[in-house]
């Protein structure tokens, strides 16, 4: 049998614990300098490296070239307490939970007397402290205050503000922190590398995220998933499944889906989440993290792979252009439901029909203020407004009342164009340049026939060449293709090309990125007035405001 990973990588110096440096470096110097306490407290979260410090200390300290923050490793103290070793007599590790009584802290009182066997110190490495009785504790509080000379206190737990404070005041404590994840996921990734097992890409973080922080949890989580390795190692999908994570391509399509105010796509997504064996508020979590994360993206902008360590930069890239498309107002108050959601969902006997709601929620207008902010937002990012350009020139008056125009535009209902259908031309006939002319024409059939595929295409996406077969279109990024593949999308913009410029050929996506700036230019991306739930411009101003323009002037 195996050691457990956890144990096999159990570190054996100061130099080997990792992310705990405001502590190891102080008790480095101290141990150098020879400035020894007679009782330490070690706190901080499971798994963070308290007791395997503790150890440390000990080895150190019993080390025959010692005090030392680096141990020879050669003499019998240094081959007794080395990590996973037979351990030393003069060494005690005692649990708390199994040794709180008051009978157990009078024998270690009356015991701790007694010279050490072999060693420099006698240490007691007391884990749990906070399990400690109150009588057990009293019962320790003179030795621990004035404790022999060759004696040694370690404490080590969670839950410091438990331990009696007469028994903290006397203690130097080292607060212990959880590991950052990139430092985490550094030592994984070694760990990796020294059992010469393949792990794909995208599984250290699901790991990383798994621990929260702990190293022994992560060690533990990579154990079970190098055990269960195939011939290819540790794949995408098992881990995505043993752990219970969404697939990052659900959480894209509700993403995109939430862009577009497509519903049909979205509903469609929860009930894949569902059929699929996931649990919903797994599902529900890891969707308000994606929007958390979009959120960033759009508030750093360029500098989000700083934050988000553990996410790919395509994949940031990705978001960059989801965040864009939906805007900061939209994506706060989308987190803002989804966090009420998730906290309804705990103890739900439905959690199905709670997360049903809670897409419902995200959808529907309201007249709140967040929701009004978004919809301002919207009509800012469509730059439907712009402020009025001076002009030299006097305007002159007219008969007509200056406010009869806007008015119009107003009140009249724009009456969408009708497309007629082109007949179908030869393939050969039809260059890019000429598919190029007609892209916005095809940008509006699509938007008629499937909103998701239309905010993909009209964001990030134009026509690069075509030939007798296909014609090939350029999209700003990996993760935009494969929604738009995934999604079905290629079919609906080929029935739009045959709609309107006559021609039938299979569509093919690449990845360019410079299609942004060429959609932006040559594609109208925001929302025509006549469109009850997407209005733009003055009339979403005057709907959203309560107003109505009575007047025109333009200044000089």
């Amino acid at each position: 049998m195996s050691l457990a990973l956890y144990r096999k990588y159990r570190p054996s110096t100061f130099a080997e614990v990792i992310g705990q440096e405001h502590v190891t470096t102080p008790l480095s110097n101290a141990l150098e300098s020879g400035k020894i306490h007679h009782a330490y407290l070690f706190s901080g979260p499971r798994g963070c490296g308290k007791t395997s410090s503790a150890r440390i200390m000990a080895r150190s300290l019993n080390c025959e070239k010692g005090p030392t923050p680096n141990p020879c490793g050669q003499c019998q103290s240094c081959k007794d307490l080395v990590a996973n070793g037979p351990g030393s007599i003069d060494v005690i590790e005692l649990d708390a939970a199994t040794h709180g009584l008051v009978d157990d802290a009078r024998d270690l009182r009356d015991k701790a007397f007694f010279a050490p066997v072999s060693s420099r110190y006698k240490i007691y490495i007391i884990d749990e402290a906070h399990q400690l009785g109150p009588g057990a504790a009293n019962a320790l509080l003179k030795v621990v205050e004035e404790p022999p000379p060759h004696v040694l206190f370690i404490f080590a737990t969670t839950e410091p503000d438990k331990l009696i404070s007469t028994i903290r005041s006397r203690t130097h404590h080292y607060p212990f922190r959880l590991v950052p994840p990139g430092i985490l996921a550094a030592h994984l990734e070694k760990v990796c590398a020294s059992e010469g097992i393949k792990v794909a890409k995208g599984v250290i973080p699901l790991v990383v995220r798994s621990s929260g922080g702990s190293v022994r949890d992560a060690l533990s989580i990579l154990g079970q998933l190098l055990a269960g390795a195939g011939k290819d190692g540790v794949t995408y999908d098992i881990a995505i499944q043993l752990l219970g994570y969404t697939d990052g391509a659900l959480l894209d399509e509700a993403v995109d889906a939430l862009a577009a105010k497509d519903s049909a796509t979205l509903f469609k997504t929860v009930d894949r989440v569902i059929e699929s064996g996931q649990d919903p508020r797994r599902f529900t979590q890891d969707f308000l993290e994606r929007l958390r994360d979009l959120i960033i993206v759009a508030a750093v902008e360029d500098n989000a792979a700083n934050i988000l360590r553990e996410v790919s930069e395509d994949q940031i890239e990705r978001m960059r252009a989801q965040a864009n498309l939906i805007g900061t107002a939209t994506l706060i108050r989308s987190a803002d439901i989804v966090a009420a959601g998730l906290t309804q969902m705990r103890g739900a006997t439905a959690p199905r029909l709670m997360l049903e709601l809670i897409c419902g929620r995200i959808l529907l207008p309201s007249n709140d203020d967040e929701a009004l902010l978004a919809r301002i937002e919207r009509l800012e990012r469509s730059q439907s407004i712009t402020p009025p350009q001076a002009s030299h020139k006097k305007v002159e008056a007219k008969k007509e009342p200056e406010f009869s125009k806007v008015e119009k535009v107003v009140e009249e209902k724009v009456e969408p164009k009708k497309t007629e259908s082109r007949p179908i031309s030869s393939n050969s006939n039809i260059d890019a340049a000429t598919l190029r002319r007609f892209w916005p024409e095809v940008i509006e059939n699509v938007k008629k026939r499937r909103r998701l595929t239309w905010s993909l295409l009209s964001a990030s996406a134009h026509v690069i060449a075509t030939d007798e077969a296909s014609i090939t279109i350029g999209i700003i990024n990996a993760g935009a293709r494969d929604s738009f593949l995934r999604s079905g999308s290629d079919e609906i913009l080929r029935a739009a090309f045959i709609d309107v410029a006559g021609v039938d050929k299979k569509i093919e996506a690449v990845v360019d990125p410079t299609a942004n700036g060429s959609a932006k230019a040559g594609v109208q991306t925001s929302e025509s007035p006549d469109d009850e739930d997407q209005l733009s411009g003055h009339a979403l101003l005057m709907k959203e405001l309560g107003g109505k323009v009575i007047s025109e002037t333009v200044k000089e």
